[in-house]
């Protein structure tokens, strides 16, 4: 069928050679510090339970913090929590959307218990997890990426999964930190800035997006103008905020009632966002529509380089399935066409690796980041050359940009 579905090139340019990479890049595996995550268990499990005892300190009682009912029962009975709705087991919803609701409300009690739910999950999930999974024999994790395990073409990590260790809070950034570099070598990470933004620009034919990326601008500061009908040097670090959290809603179809909850603001006000957003960028509203309409009469959408994305439900008479498809059908594009440049970038980075005798020096993938492990003296030779290649390794009409950090462990600021 690759011949009769046009996506020979898919198979040939894109997926076959990406296996010998990704083999090697699973035998290579990354070297991380069993003691450093030792000393985090102690640190967190210390923290946790200083925690706790300050949560039944508060509430009176101690109890099961980890039983949603008892802690529902807590809040809202007997302390008198301005209570959410109960769930379909008769129980108070006692969710993070729903203790976050009452952290930013001023109800301390609810930001120490997601700060205890926080540390007793790294230390489960990823402190405790990632310790069973050192190779006694390389001291490295190795994990299994897999190739056709999403419906936009992105690798999959498993068996540990690395593609979600925590970046956006302190202390997950602690557990990133325990990955490191072997002796005489340092971790460099490369990333696309805003890159599913760019291909927005470039997919969509946004011609006011196009020239703000051509020029170098910051486009939150410059959505952030038009939002607010102010010029670029009046926006505020929050008004930049509101307008980083609506590019990117944007991309994952976000709606007014889902724009309202990230930006804690009314549903009128997130619905007005909206609408001047898309009189900003006409083009983004069309290109939504397209590929809705697309989706709905194909069953599926299409990225840059001919990837198909099946979506099943486009069609379906539930709002729900159906709401949650036409939002896929607008991020798949975006996703896969990212997932698409960054498997390019490996294969072209892979030659110029075997020319340089340093064949096993990409150690990671993570969605758009890359991360490598190079000699010391070689930092300088090899690090702009990659760059370069993620930059050109594609013909798109705008520019893509990559960012890069070196350190002795592996560490991303957010």
């Amino acid at each position: 069928r690759l011949i009769q579905e046009k996506m020979t090139r898919l198979y040939t340019d894109f997926e076959r050679p990406l296996i010998p990479i990704l083999q090697k890049m699973e035998r290579k595996g990354i070297l991380i510090d069993a003691n450093q995550l030792k000393k985090l268990h102690t640190q967190f499990s210390l923290e946790a339970q200083e925690i706790e005892k300050e949560i039944y300190d508060f509430c009176g009682c101690q109890f099961n913090l980890g039983s949603p009912k008892q802690l529902g029962e807590i809040l809202f009975d007997e302390l008198k929590l301005p209570a959410p709705k109960k769930g379909k087991s008769g129980y108070y919803v006692t969710d993070v959307d729903s203790l976050n609701k009452l952290a930013l409300e001023g109800y301390e009690i609810a930001a120490k218990i997601l700060n205890w739910r926080e540390l007793n999950k790294l230390i489960s999930t990823y402190i405790v997890g990632l310790s069973e999974q050192i190779s006694p024999i390389t001291k490295r994790i190795h994990t299994t990426y897999g190739m056709a395990n999403t419906n936009t073409g992105r690798l999959s990590s498993s068996e540990p999964n690395l593609q979600n260790i925590p970046v956006r809070t302190e202390k997950g950034r602690l557990i990133r930190q325990a990955f490191k570099a072997a002796d005489g070598y340092q971790l460099v990470s490369f990333d696309y800035s805003q890159i599913e933004l760019r291909l927005l620009a470039e997919m969509g034919d946004v011609s006011s997006l196009k020239k703000a990326f051509l020029d170098h601008k910051d486009i939150h500061t410059l959505t952030a103008a038009h939002l607010f009908h102010i010029q670029e040097e009046d926006v505020t670090a929050d008004m930049r905020r509101k307008a980083k959290t609506i590019n990117f809603g944007i991309i994952y179809g976000l709606s007014a009632f889902g724009l309202s909850q990230q930006l804690q603001c009314s549903r009128t006000q997130a619905d007005t966002y909206i609408k001047t957003y898309f009189r900003q960028y006409p083009e983004i509203e069309n290109y939504m529509d397209n590929q809705i309409k697309f989706c709905r009469e194909n069953g599926y959408v299409k990225t840059l380089f001919n990837r198909k994305c099946h979506i099943n439900d486009i069609n379906s008479r539930n709002y729900a399935l159906r709401s949650f498809s036409e939002r896929a059908a607008i991020n798949a594009p975006l996703q896969g066409s990212n997932a698409d440049i960054i498997k390019q970038a490996m294969i072209q980075i892979n030659h110029y690796l075997e020319d340089h005798t340093l064949t096993e020096a990409m150690i990671l993938q993570i969605h758009d980041e890359l991360i490598f492990e190079l000699p010391q003296e070689k930092i300088k030779e090899i690090v702009p050359a990659i760059q370069k290649i993620m930059t050109v390794c594609v013909n798109l009409s705008l520019p893509l940009e990559v960012n890069y950090t070196i350190s002795s462990y592996w560490s991303k600021e957010d």
